[in-house]
């Protein structure tokens, strides 16, 4: 029997996570992508949950990489009390039940193990600084054209994010977007070493800024401000981090870029049409306080795979619109539900008073704080 064919379009994590994860199945993979070197020069960083980073770790993490993965084994919040000035609010800490609150890596080093493992997979094939200009069904395969050339797949999954013009394009129905009229800052800092196994999160006045480390004398910064601070130059943010960051770390010198993203919130309605499946954040984004979004991406492709595999072993098309269907309704409910959520907290918790009195309560009941990890770490499960 002639190989089911695969296509993913974007060579972002997405995309090549995908790629990777799907490998194991008797299919033919083509990845077709634009021009990813920039992927390479991010500062960028990742958070992964612990039930997430174990199925990386399925996929054959190579030792190397394994190397470049920092533990944060503590969360701590806190309020701004006056200018500089914070108080610790709220603390979750799973060293002695032996678990980790999430594993840190920067985003290029996650790019390059999978780019390396790609390359060594027989079955992955790399379209290379292409650009998919239409797809459209024909008979009981799915065309997609690029450069002039037309191939022919069981499958499409797009993986080109929310704002590519070919999702835009595809899926012209209604969704829930809304802009936070926000943007999140971020950067990569050196220092002098310590234990650094504390992730922290300050909620500033209109702003939250969060220290995420990657090794002991590197530590990711997560900012997000109110668009009004768009103005400012590079010289005031460094500043202003300096300011906040020193309170925990000291010797600070600037080793990436400043990078800078608008801050948007979307759920998706429709998930697939015509053997067609969007993925990652154009199904759906969140703000990246909770640092969730490629979590979700990574639980979507669990039972994406799962999925897969069973109509795989049943020698079924595994683009059909039941295959699809499923995947759809099982991944949106829960989706649809942690994003609702997530972005109601993001608002509560953009008031002061009531932040400060949630957390202080939250942070007596070791009950609640398994349950916040809990979720945190696995999603929503019904």
């Amino acid at each position: 029997m002639k190989n089911q064919k695969i296509c993913i379009i974007g060579g972002s994590l997405t995309g090549l996570v995908t790629a990777i994860s799907l490998s194991k199945f008797n299919c033919d993979i083509d990845i077709i992508t634009g021009n990813s070197s920039k992927n390479f020069k991010s500062g960028r960083t990742i958070a992964i949950s612990e039930d997430n980073f174990h199925f990386l770790n399925n996929l054959n993490i190579s030792e190397s990489l394994k190397k470049e993965i920092w533990v944060c084994s503590k969360m701590k919040l806190y309020t701004e009390v006056k200018s500089g000035e914070f108080s610790e609010i709220f603390e979750l800490n799973k060293e002695d039940k032996n678990k980790n609150i999430f594993y840190m890596l920067e985003n290029s080093k996650l790019m390059k193990w999978m780019m390396n493992k790609i390359k060594k997979t027989q079955s992955i094939s790399f379209k290379n600084n292409k650009e998919v200009s239409s797809i459209w069904a024909s008979g009981s395969l799915q065309n997609v054209k690029f450069d002039n050339n037309i191939s022919k797949y069981n499958l499409v999954i797009v993986c080109s994010g929310y704002n590519s013009t070919l999702v835009k394009n595809l899926f012209n129905d209604k969704i829930i977007e809304n802009s936070y009229k926000e943007f999140a800052i971020t950067t990569i800092l050196q220092h002098d070493s310590i234990n650094n196994n504390v992730a922290r999160q300050i909620f500033l006045y209109n702003a939250i800024f969060a220290l995420l480390p990657i090794s002991k004398n590197k530590t990711s910064i997560v900012w997000s401000i109110k668009n009004y601070m768009k103005d400012k130059n590079n010289l005031f943010l460094k500043k202003k981090i300096k300011l906040y960051a020193s309170e925990y770390i000291k010797g600070i010198k600037f080793i990436s870029d400043i990078e800078k993203k608008d801050l948007n919130f979307l759920i998706r309605n429709k998930y697939y049409l015509d053997r067609t499946l969007l993925f990652g954040d154009a199904l759906h984004l969140m703000h990246p306080f909770v640092g969730q979004s490629f979590n979700m991406t990574l639980r979507d492709l669990r039972c994406l795979e799962k999925i897969l595999e069973e109509k795989i072993n049943l020698g079924l098309d595994i683009g059909s619109s039941d295959v699809l269907s499923e995947f759809s309704n099982e991944t949106k409910p829960r989706n649809f539900s942690f994003s609702v959520v997530t972005d109601l907290l993001k608002n509560v918790l953009s008031f002061k008073v009531p932040r400060n009195n949630i957390f202080k309560i939250l942070n007596k009941s070791n009950f609640a704080k398994d349950i916040i990890f809990d979720v945190a770490d696995k999603g929503l499960r019904f």
